[in-house]
């Protein structure tokens, strides 16, 4: 399978008890994604560290799952301030993008430990589509997807091709199919 050339870099930061869980997306994220990196550990000490070059924190979003937008209408994709606000997407572009890899409890864990995502742009997502999932596994909200469907939809709107944000979700369809 060829790999889709991503513009923007993928970081997922996955919980050390999620790796080998016969349900998780984001090895398979990275098995699709040319710029993706997954890390396996429970905190860094800053963004440079775990990526292992340099870059600039205000330039990477992380998709963050906190208590969501406090005011103004849900949309699918939308950058909101640290106190939930709504807020417009940023003039320059988001060149990477964090993604919390583990059930929620496992999530929030890594996002408490790791401070330095506080630097980043915040993106909070509410999907149209429920998740792929379906009763195979529980999630918390309606809204709760997979991380290759959270990655899959963040990057469609960061730029990624209609037709390789489809491939993202017919791989991970054919992977709970197995």
């Amino acid at each position: 399978m060829k790999k889709i050339a991503n513009k923007t870099k993928v970081l997922i930061l996955q919980h050390p008890q999620e790796p080998g869980m016969t349900l998780g997306s984001a090895s398979l994220a990275c098995d699709l994604l040319e710029n993706c990196t997954l890390k396996i550990g429970l905190s860094w000490p800053n963004l440079q560290k775990v990526l292992g070059y340099g870059t600039k924190p205000g330039e990477w979003a992380v998709l963050y799952f906190g208590s969501g937008i406090k005011s103004g209408e849900r949309s699918e994709f939308q950058f909101v301030s640290r106190k939930g606000n709504p807020m417009d997407a940023p003039e320059e572009p988001i060149r990477g993008l964090v993604v919390l890899d583990g059930t929620w409890s496992q999530a929030k864990t890594l996002w408490w430990r790791n401070a330095w995502l506080l630097k980043l742009k915040r993106i909070v997502l509410y999907p149209k589509t429920p998740s792929l999932y379906g009763k195979k596994r529980k999630e918390p909200k309606p809204e709760c997807v997979s991380s290759i469907e959270a990655l899959a939809l963040a990057l469609g709107h960061l730029g990624l091709k209609k037709g390789e944000v489809e491939s993202m979700h017919e791989a991970f369809g054919r992977f709970l199919e197995k």
